[in-house]
């Protein structure tokens, strides 16, 4: 029997999200209306619902494509959420335990290699990653836009020059909280602080998972399948994402 595991937030309005969500019902009364009939043409005096949801791309667990990072990746067109290849969005996971990194810090390729160590696990060509940095206790919060570690350009550059397409993290972010990269970024005047693992993207194409939630309720590091479809937008840079262990 597969056991299905949702890595997934519930899309909500939220102060864990940066941007509002607006939810506006028609609701099941007042949807015979929009139809030309009347609430007492139907069964019960009611008609069928719908909603109107405005948001980003960006809001919720959603998969980033290389057109987010720049219009270029290695020197070609960036593909955008709607080019990604599917098969790039099904495969072996890999969950590497992060949680002993500071909120705020760097994951490093020193922090990577210990994890896949302690995972007892050879990165090979098409794992998906996923960094478990259990910052997801925090949804619901404003703490949650700021209080988690991120991956850092050298990291990326590990990953995915391993063969890893997706890497995923259990933040509102891949890269280190907002705060940090801009304050660094004044502070020194160096402006490799500023969203390294984005911009690794220009370089080599991959794609981020961000906001994913309930890493810790898989069993073990690995010997587990993610699903990790986004939803086909034109010429958009990211889109919503329903991520799913199986097991």
């Amino acid at each position: 029997m597969t056991r299905f595991i949702d890595l997934s937030v519930t899309t909500t309005d939220t102060p864990s999200e940066a941007t509002p969500v607006k939810v506006d019902l028609l609701d099941h009364r007042a949807a015979a209306a929009v139809l030309g009939l009347r609430p007492e043409d139907f069964p019960g005096g009611m008609a069928i619902s719908n909603e109107t949801v405005t948001l980003t791309t960006h809001t919720g667990t959603h998969m980033d494509a290389p057109l987010h990072y720049g219009p270029e990746s290695g020197g070609r067109p960036a593909k955008s959420i709607d080019q990604v290849p599917l098969d790039w969005c099904h495969g072996p996971g890999v969950r590497l335990d992060l949680r002993h990194v500071p909120a705020g810090a760097g994951i490093t390729e020193a922090h990577l290699t210990a994890a896949l160590a302690a995972a007892g696990h050879d990165l090979a060509p098409g794992d998906l990653v996923l960094l478990w940095t259990g910052a997801d206790a925090l949804w619901g919060s404003a703490d949650y836009l700021t209080d988690y570690p991120g991956l850092t350009g050298e990291g990326t550059a590990f990953l995915v020059e391993r063969g890893v397409r997706v890497i995923g993290i259990d933040a509102w972010g891949l890269d280190r909280p907002m705060r940090s990269m801009v304050d660094d970024y004044r502070r020194t005047g160096d402006r490799a602080h500023l969203w390294p693992a984005h911009l690794y993207g220009r370089s080599r194409e991959y794609l981020q998972l961000e906001k994913l939630a309930n890493l810790g309720d898989l069993p073990a590091a690995t010997g587990f399948t993610v699903s990790c479809f986004p939803v086909s937008l034109a010429g958009a840079g990211a889109g919503w994402t329903r991520v799913v262990a199986m097991l």
